[in-house]
């Protein structure tokens, strides 16, 4: 069973910012400000739900992200190139070296990104682009 052992820094920083990036993704998609806290907070609970519960124990030290590797002037644009590479890259990573892993962290990013979306309004259609976005980026 793979963990944080077996990856460069640079792999895990990648793995990571996939995961925090699908959450910034879903929230920056649909620019209603209101909802911003309440998708900050369902990614925050999403994250911490995982490190408890993940299915395995790879996913629960990814799920232990801190920070969400994006900056406050981060644009939308490139919080969405950057993580859907992030996804890409790291579905490569994993293919290498942890392919056992690669559905566990599929599961995470999706269960971060639709946590977010069904945050506050519920899952408005930019929301839904960028899910399948993220899907896409998955393989699936």
């Amino acid at each position: 069973m793979a963990t944080r052992s077996n990856f460069t820094d640079e792999e895990w920083d990648t793995m990571q910012r996939g995961v925090t990036g699908a959450g910034m993704l879903t929230s920056v998609s649909d620019r209603d400000l209101t909802d911003t806290f309440g998708e900050a907070g369902a990614l925050a609970k999403a994250l911490a739900t995982q490190r408890e519960k993940g299915a395995s124990d790879l996913v629960r030290e990814l799920a232990k992200a801190r920070g969400m590797g994006f900056g406050l002037t981060t644009s939308p644009t490139e919080v969405e190139s950057q993580t859907l590479a992030s996804i890409r890259a790291a579905n490569e990573i994993l293919a290498a070296k942890a392919p056992e892993e690669a559905a566990n962290y599929r599961q995470l990013v999706l269960a971060v990104a639709e946590a977010v979306a069904e945050a506050k309004s519920g899952v408005e259609p930019e929301e839904t682009a960028a899910l399948d976005k993220i899907k896409s980026a998955l393989g699936g």
